[in-house]
């Protein structure tokens, strides 16, 4: 992950692969500890439904993001944001690509897809979803000096 910039964007996306577990979950994140300072969407290069998983353990830190609505990089004009953070080597990628020729900062939080992990326990899946939750937290308060 990056240092903390000098400066603060005025517009950040975060962007995996489906916009279902860990962009949700950094969009919602970062709206708890930042409220509305900065202006903060989330996209995917496809979509899929709203991961439980990544409900429930938001849910477990007092975040809702039950209402999320998956979208993805097509939906969305990206030269509107200031910050893509990127959490998929997918996703940095798509946004390398599609932003080549506009002033968008880029920057990549490699980040475990805990949906992934499709063996084990309930209990297990949860912990591996709390490591990416906690992780992304750890990195939003780093890069925005909280």
């Amino acid at each position: 992950m990056s240092a903390p910039k000098a400066s603060s964007p005025r517009s950040v996306l975060f962007a995996c692969t489906l916009n279902a577990v860990r962009s949700p979950m950094a969009e919602g994140l970062f709206r708890a500890l930042l409220g509305s300072k900065i202006y903060v969407d989330s996209a995917g290069l496809s979509t899929a439904s709203l991961d439980g998983f990544a409900v429930s353990v938001m849910a477990e830190i007092g975040i809702d993001i039950r209402d999320h609505n998956t979208q993805g990089f097509d939906e969305l004009d990206l030269s509107e944001f200031d910050l893509i953070i990127a959490l998929s080597p997918e996703a940095v990628h798509m946004a390398q690509q599609l932003t080549r020729h506009d002033a968008v900062e880029i920057e990549y939080w490699p980040t475990e897809d805990p949906s992934a992990e499709t063996t084990g326990s309930r209990d297990s899946r949860m912990e591996a979803y709390r490591a990416v939750r906690d992780q992304i937290k750890r990195g939003i308060e780093k890069r925005f000096a909280l």
